[in-house]
């Protein structure tokens, strides 16, 4: 079968959609914490992300779940997670499902 890198890119995309933040009802990727999903033809996965703060008490934990649950598909290699302050996040990268979940509309 033919690699599909739109449509495994989308597979890992759904796989981080599982992780929510435990201080906020919403999954990671509709809070906006995920800046980049990028993906090979050798089915590497990197995944460039940020936290709602810097000082979040999740920062120990979101980073390696998304390692974990990305490495649980059969078709992922190799996973790096990348951890960025820049840009800061703000509530404007909420996706409008999140907005509609937050009640912010």
């Amino acid at each position: 079968m033919e690699f599909n890198k739109q449509e495994f890119e989308e597979k890992v995309i759904e796989q981080i959609k599982d992780i929510y933040d435990p201080e906020i009802p919403v999954n990671i990727y509709d809070l906006g914490l995920i800046y980049d999903v990028a993906v090979t033809e050798e089915r590497d996965v990197v995944v460039l992300m940020t936290l709602t703060a810097p000082g979040c008490p999740e920062a120990g934990t979101i980073p390696g779940e998304v390692e974990i649950r990305v490495k649980e598909l059969p078709e992922v290699n190799n996973v790096k997670v990348i951890l960025t302050f820049d840009p800061p996040w703000d509530k404007s990268m909420l996706s409008d499902a999140a907005k509609l979940e937050l009640g912010l509309f």
